[in-house]
């Protein structure tokens, strides 16, 4: 659809630019609006907006496009609610292809009532929505399910995370109007993997249960729909090692012993193991050793809080093609080798994740480990547990020795930074893809390698919280060679103040979130330089800046017309934590 005023040409170029850089460019004329909504540009948009008395309005707009998302939030059983899920039924049913209700609690009436209406629907989240299915009695009627399986035939993502009182009943009703389901979530939710309530009895003899979801009943739906489903989230469940090997096992002609046997797997493109205690990692180095197909398609990989795992330079080595995404946060055996490991194989990489990497020092961000210790020997490397010194005879009686992250770790000094500068090392600077990188409480890190690596032109989230060594110099070279930040937290940093945030907020137009929290040394005159260069700000927490008034905060919120959320907190008061 060419807009008329504007050559086809001004609409090509708009098709590269951040949805936010188009709201700008919108404002120049009414031809240039009329070009910012286009129809090419309205795909895979998402709506987001709490429930109030001013949102029937915004969906009877939305109405008039072809098809939309939405995320509605703070949805209760009172009128105003009900006449906007009814709205959203009238107006945009047929239209609506996502609808999240987070933070909500609404009844079963009003979204029985709204359910039946959006026959086009394809993802559908309900996460901590535990009004609905406290009673027990969601979709109890065979007319309400009839209704809701014609609609929603053709549901292909469904987010059941964090429900308390899910059950094999309720869960069986909701399922059973989703035949087509692609991807399933139940992160957090109280599953029975130890205890089984139907043992002894076969299948299909006794009722389902009303009181607690089983594995059983899980496993049931995985063979009834093993032909689509495609992704199932079971994070935050507690779930062992058997469980999930019989999980794994439906309807796949691979038997799984081994975390090495998934690897097998040639469709795999995404492996969270998040917060899985006993993985190590020399399962997943021999699964990967033995599929190239999984080294070829492995995308993002997902490590958070995997204390145990030391085998991150041979999985950067065999993963180095395909990688976008990989989280190593909370990993406390992540070193300096590590980091260059990740710099030199992983340059494909879009987002890492390093924090709480206690261990990672200037020297791992800088590409200056010693050679001789950048390629261990595969056949040293021993995954053990936690190694004690206590024997025997000194049982009790000994000093407990020194944590590794606490030792002092050798200054980066000038001559330093000058042979870094002349050799080109497996310093972070390869990983020039980067579109988010966090950092945050890796305490070791200072202004020597923050100034020198920070230079990624596409970075868009940057996270250095908790880092007490760095100061201005840090935030002023960040700002001027990461200008495409939208988000930037250096909360809990004692050395940013506000001859940083002069000196680099005239580099920021694009910022939308930054985190300032508990930066004693910023003042008033830092919300003043804010309103001036960042007028895109919708987030800002300046909670605990002791030196930042009321009038301030005041006036800043009357600037910055984009501005929704504002997290403040003064010695005498109360924490004041708005959303606008």
């Amino acid at each position: 659809v060419e807009t008329p005023g504007l050559p086809v040409e001004v609409i090509y170029i708009l098709s590269f630019l951040h949805a936010s850089d188009r709201k700008e460019a919108s404002l120049v004329c009414r031809s240039w609006y009329s070009a910012s909504q286009d129809p090419r540009f309205q795909r895979n948009i998402t709506f987001r907006f709490p429930a109030s008395a001013s949102s029937l309005e915004l969906i009877r707009g939305l109405g008039r496009k072809p098809r939309c998302s939405l995320i509605i939030s703070q949805l209760d059983g009172f009128s105003i609610s009900r006449s906007l899920l009814l709205e959203v039924g009238l107006c945009l049913g047929p239209k609506l292809e996502s609808l999240a209700l987070p933070g909500s609690s609404i009844t079963e009436a009003s979204l029985l009532a709204l359910l039946p209406r959006l026959s086009s629907l394809r993802r559908l989240d309900l996460r901590g929505l535990d009004s609905l299915f406290m009673s027990g009695a969601f979709l109890s009627r065979e007319e309400h399910r009839q209704q809701v399986r014609s609609a929603l035939c053709g549901l292909e993502e469904l987010d059941l995370s964090d429900l308390r009182y899910l059950s094999d009943l309720t869960f069986n009703r909701l399922t059973g109007c989703t035949p087509r389901l692609r991807r399933l979530s139940l992160a957090g939710c109280h599953i029975a993997f130890e205890f089984d309530p139907y043992r002894g009895c076969p299948v299909g003899a006794v009722e389902d249960s009303s009181a607690l979801l089983s594995l059983r009943n899980l496993r049931r739906l995985l063979m009834e729909q093993k032909s689509t489903l495609v992704a199932l989230d079971l994070s935050r469940t507690s779930i062992t090692p058997e469980s999930l090997r019989t999980v794994a096992q439906v309807g796949c002609r691979h038997k799984f012993q081994r975390l090495s046997d998934l690897l097998l797997l040639p469709s795999l493109r995404s492996l969270d193991l998040s917060e899985c205690l006993h993985i190590n990692g020399t399962e997943m180095v021999k699964g990967l050793k033995g599929s190239d197909a999984a080294r070829r398609q492995l995308e993002t990989l997902n490590l958070r809080s995997c204390t145990y795992i030391r085998v991150v330079f041979f999985l950067a080595r065999l993963l180095g093609d395909t990688l976008c995404e990989l989280d190593l946060t909370s990993c406390s055996n992540v070193t300096d080798l590590s980091v260059c490991a990740v710099a030199t194989y992983l340059q494909k990489l879009v987002v890492l994740r390093l924090g709480w990497c206690k261990e990672v020092t200037d020297w791992g961000l800088l590409g200056m480990v010693q050679r001789a210790k950048c390629e261990p020997d595969e056949e040293t490397v021993r995954i053990t547990g936690p190694r004690f010194t206590r024997t025997f005879g000194n049982m009790g009686f000994f000093k407990p020795p020194r944590l590794p992250f606490e030792e002092r770790p050798k200054l980066v000094t000038p001559n330093d930074l000058e042979q870094f500068r002349q050799q080109a090392g497996a310093s972070l600077l390869a990983l020039s893809r980067l579109q988010e990188l966090d950092l945050s409480a890796c305490s070791k890190l200072t202004d020597s390698s923050i100034t020198q690596v920070m230079r990624f032109p596409d970075l868009h989230h940057l996270s250095l919280s908790m880092l007490p060594e760095i100061t201005d110099d840090s935030f002023v070279s960040t700002a001027r060679h990461c200008r495409s930040l939208t988000s930037l937290v250096l909360s809990h940093c004692p050395g940013i103040s506000d001859r940083g945030v002069a000196q680099a907020a005239p580099y920021l137009p694009r910022l939308q979130h930054l985190y300032l929290s508990c930066c004693n040394n910023i003042t008033d005159r830092s919300l003043l330089l804010l309103v001036q260069h960042c007028k895109r700000l919708r987030t800002l927490d300046i909670s605990r800046c002791n030196n930042i008034s009321v009038a301030a905060v005041d006036f800043l919120q009357t600037q910055l017309p984009f501005l929704e959320n504002l997290h403040y907190k003064f010695k005498g008061g109360a924490d004041l934590s708005l959303s606008l």
